[in-house]
């Protein structure tokens, strides 16, 4: 059973040299949750995404098996630094797509949206799901 917590009051803002960039976001916090994600959806509307929480940084991998969408995987350190972001994932790939350096969590939105809102290591992430960030 995927046991996803919605949260539709509250989001993630993302600071990047273009402005502040608001989501609405689905947060996963409980690893059979972190391993379904995404999976299986068939569209990530704009302005969405998933905040995956690993309540400690380390080195974190994911893939985009069963899942339908390309999608923005944007790495970030416990602190709410973007440490890395991967673009334009591949579809249904069993390629590993690793953090590359420790991180607490992992915000996914539909391919396209770093780069468009110019999202960059060093910006910053700000969330009531991510305690030093505020």
């Amino acid at each position: 059973m995927n046991t996803l917590t919605i949260v539709r009051n509250y989001g993630l803002t993302i600071v990047t040299s273009t402005g502040r960039h608001a989501f609405k976001v689905e947060f996963v916090s409980d690893e059979q949750a972190r391993a379904r994600g995404l999976m299986y959806r068939k569209s990530v509307p704009e302005g969405t995404g998933m905040l995956f929480d690993f309540h400690r940084e380390g080195p974190v991998s994911f893939w985009m098996k069963n899942t339908y969408v390309s999608l923005d995987m944007i790495f970030i350190r416990e602190n709410g630094a973007v440490a890395r972001v991967e673009h334009d994932t591949t579809p249904l790939s069993e390629k590993v797509i690793p953090s590359g350096v420790p991180v607490r969590y992992v915000f996914e939105v539909v391919a396209g949206t770093a780069k468009r809102l110019n999202i960059q290591p060093g910006d910053k992430v700000v969330s009531e799901y991510i305690p030093a960030s505020r």
